[in-house]
């Protein structure tokens, strides 16, 4: 049985609504069956046209596509919405989706501020109903057997823990052109909210050193920075962090890193080795030890965690990706879904996607790190 898909915005034009589609596909677990594609109703309809809907289930509004969905029999209405829009029309299609009855996958980060995050928080909770939020590289086969090697005490007690996000694509004004309508919204504090680079990608390496470590930040020192002139918004940053734990912590994430792509990458330190991985080659991670020669673990080895298992697709030495990891994360959304309406409760590993709960540290996330870089305190406390 396949889920029935909706979606709100990622339109003609739109990269990141059409990786959604791609990852909802991968697995074969849903059917895009309606859409309100964007703001604007003829490039909706024509969205509609080139993805093959019917013309009555494409809408010209999010309103529109939830009430007359909610209309619609049971056995033929949607189930799932995912909302690709930007991050000021998160808030209000997620809290109509969920509380008209259907589960919700939001692009992050989670919503405008952290105010709408926290009361997206309480209505997913009044709505019982399920929610993800697309950090895509938890989704990493590898990304989850670090987190599964910490979790079972493999380096010992976390010391250090070193995560970055080098992008060099705003390194110019592109916001400028009028056509560049990623880099328009990205760096406009109207839709992006108050931060820029730290809350585009500072929020996915915040998320992935929660998730790998298992601890949460409660203090940070940080140095934000608005480098390209005219630019609203910061494109360049680094925090130093204090985890639960005791452990510390480096968090950079810069735009301006002229040549960069998107090379993340985390490193994790214990008492007794480390380890670190880089998504410019996800099959591997790499273990450090004190007292034996270091070791490269691949995705797709007999010798990985169930978790690992769980999302690698195809043998050792066949490269998986970032499609790969976001349909990880819309696979085990819809294995979960599946699950409630068999009656049964989803396995630890159907149940591994980010949620709301993510979704609210890393609103806190981007309303701590901005007051800490206007702050003239070494440290401020993470508050949410």
């Amino acid at each position: 049985m396949k889920l029935r898909l909706g979606m709100i915005g990622g339109g003609q034009g739109a990269f990141i609504g059409a990786v959604h589609r791609i990852a909802a596909r991968i697995d074969g677990e849903y059917e895009l069956v309606c859409g309100a594609f964007s703001s604007n109703a003829e490039k909706s309809k024509a969205s509609g046209v080139l993805l093959g809907l019917p013309a009555d289930r494409v809408y010209t509004s999010y309103t529109e596509l939830i009430e007359k969905e909610k209309q619609l029999p049971e056995d033929q209405r949607v189930q799932v919405i995912s909302i690709v829009t930007p991050n000021h029309v998160h808030f209000d299609p997620s809290k109509a989706a969920l509380e008209n009855g259907f589960h919700v996958i939001l692009d992050k980060p989670m919503t405008f501020s952290l105010a709408e995050a926290k009361e997206l928080e309480k209505v997913v909770a009044a709505s019982g109903k399920l929610f993800c939020l697309t950090h895509t590289y938890t989704g990493y086969p590898m990304v989850k057997e670090a987190k599964q090697l910490i979790k079972a005490g493999k380096l010992g007690a976390i010391r250090k823990v070193y995560v970055e996000y080098p992008q060099g694509w705003l390194s110019s004004f592109l916001e400028g052109d009028d056509n560049n309508k990623q880099a328009s919204w990205r760096t406009d504090p109207g839709k992006s909210g108050i931060a820029g680079a730290m809350g585009d990608i500072g929020t996915h390496a915040f998320n992935l050193a929660e998730y790998v470590t298992g601890l949460e930040v409660t203090q940070i020192c940080a140095d934000i920075n608005v480098v390209v002139p005219g630019r609203k918004l910061d494109d360049d940053g680094a925090a130093l962090l204090k985890f639960n734990n005791g452990a510390s912590g480096v968090l950079t994430a810069t735009q301006i890193a002229a040549g960069e792509e998107n090379n993340v990458k985390i490193r994790v330190y214990g008492e007794k080795g480390g380890l670190e991985w880089h998504q410019s080659d996800a099959n591997s991670l790499t273990l450090m030890y004190t007292d034996k020669p270091t070791e490269i673990w691949r995705a797709g080895g007999g010798y990985t965690s169930t978790f690992a298992q769980h999302n690698t697709r195809t043998p050792a030495g066949h490269p998986e990706g970032y499609l790969e990891a976001f349909a990880n994360l819309y696979r085990n959304f819809a294995l979960t879904v599946k699950a409630g309406l068999e009656g049964r409760e989803a396995t630890a590993e159907e149940q591994d996607y980010p949620g709301i709960q993510e979704g609210v540290r890393g609103m806190a996330f981007i309303e701590n790190v901005i007051a800490s870089g206007k702050s003239d305190k070494k440290w401020t406390e993470f508050t949410i």
